[in-house]
C-alpha cells in the first residue's frame, strides 16, 4: 500500500514491488499516471491497483481507508509518500492548511486506520517517508502556519509532526506486530510536485539536476519492507539508523500533539 504512488519515490517503489511479483495498491491524484502504472504492471509478474483520492481531505482519507480494508483484509506494508509543496498558503474545503492536512493528518489517518489489516500479517511495517530528525521548531500555537506562512518552513515543521506521530504510534501499539519506521531519503530527484513561485521553481530545477534518482531510494525502503526492524520505532537516513532517543522525538511533545490532533479531528468530523 503506497500513498503518493504516481510520482517520484512512491512510483519507483511501486514498480520495484510489482516487478518482483507483489500486489500493490497505489494511491494518487493523477488518473493518467495511475493508469500508466497499471499498464506497466500488466506486463509484470505482480499487479497494481490504482486508487484516485485527494488525501488532503479528512473525509476522503476515512472513505479510502474503509474501502481498502474491505478489499484488502491483510496488508504487509504501508509506505507513506504523499506530499505537495505550496509556496503560498492554501486551505482545504475542510478549513485545514493543505500541507498540514496532506503531509501530516493523512499519514496519521492511514497509519491508525490500516492498523487492523497490518496486524493480520506476519511482519507488518509502516514506512513514513518524511525526513526525520530535522530540528525545525514546532509552533505549538500555530501548527497550520496561519499567522506567518513560509512553504519551506511549513514543510519542515510538518515533517517534525510526522516524527512525533511515529513516537505516539509506537507507544500505543509497540506491543503489537506493526513496526513504525521514519525514513529520510536525502536529496532525491523526485516528481517535486507542487505549486512554486518562479524563484523556488528555478531552485527546484537545480536540485533535480544535482540530486540522486528516485530509483536509488528504492533498495533501502524495500529492505525495510522485507525485514522490518525489531524496535517499535526506528528512523533511518537511507541505510543509516538514526537515534530516536533525543528531544526531537520527545514523548511529551508527542502526547501534546496527539491531544491537539484528536481535538481538531473531533471538530472537523462533528
Amino acid at each position: 500500500m503506497i500513498t503518493g504512488a504516481t510520482d517520484g519515490i512512491g512510483a519507483a517503489v511501486a514498480r520495484a514491488l510489482f516487478s518482483r511479483g507483489d500486489h500493490v495498491v497505489a494511491l494518487g491524484t493523477n488518473p493518467g499516471k495511475g493508469e500508466a502504472l497499471v499498464g506497466e504492471a500488466e506486463r509484470a509478474p505482480g499487479s497494481l491497483e490504482f486508487v484516485r483520492a485527494d488525501l488532503s481531505l479528512v473525509s476522503a482519507n476515512r472513505d479510502v481507508v474503509d474501502r481498502i480494508l474491505d478489499a484488502n483484509p491483510a496488508i504487509d506494508g504501508l509506505v507513506l509518500c504523499a506530499r505537495f509543496f505550496r509556496t503560498y498558503r492554501r486551505e482545504t474545503p475542510e478549513g485545514l492548511e493543505d500541507n498540514f492536512a496532506l503531509f501530516y493528518l493523512s499519514r496519521l489517518l492511514f497509519s491508525y486506520g490500516l492498523r487492523p489489516a497490518l496486524e493480520k500479517t506476519e511482519r507488518p511495517v509502516i514506512v513514513n517517508v518524511a525526513g526525520p530528525g530535522h530540528d525545525t521548531p514546532v509552533a505549538w500555537d500555530d501548527l497550520q502556519s496561519a499567522r506567518r506562512y513560509d512553504g519551506v518552513n511549513a514543510m519542515f515543521m510538518t515533517g517534525r509532526l510526522d516524527d512525533l506521530l511515529g513516537v505516539t504510534f509506537a507507544e500505543r501499539h509497540g506491543d503489537g506486530p506493526v513496526r513504525y519506521v521514519l525514513f529520510h531519503p536525502g536529496t532525491t530527484s523526485t516528481g517535486f510536485v507542487g505549486e512554486f513561485d518562479p524563484q523556488t521553481a528555478m531552485y527546484i530545477e537545480q536540485q533535480k539536476a544535482l540530486a540522486k534518482p528516485a530509483t536509488a531510494v528504492v533498495p533501502p525502503i524495500v529492505r525495510l519492507l522485507d525485514n522490518p526492524p525489531a524496535e517499535p520505532l526506528t528512523a533511518f537516513n537511507m541505510y543509516t539508523q538514526m537515534s530516536v532517543h533525543n528531544g526531537l522525538f520527545s514523548p511529551k511533545d508527542a502526547a501534546r500533539l496527539a491531544t491537539l490532533t484528536e481535538e481538531l479531528l473531533a471538530r472537523i468530523e462533528g
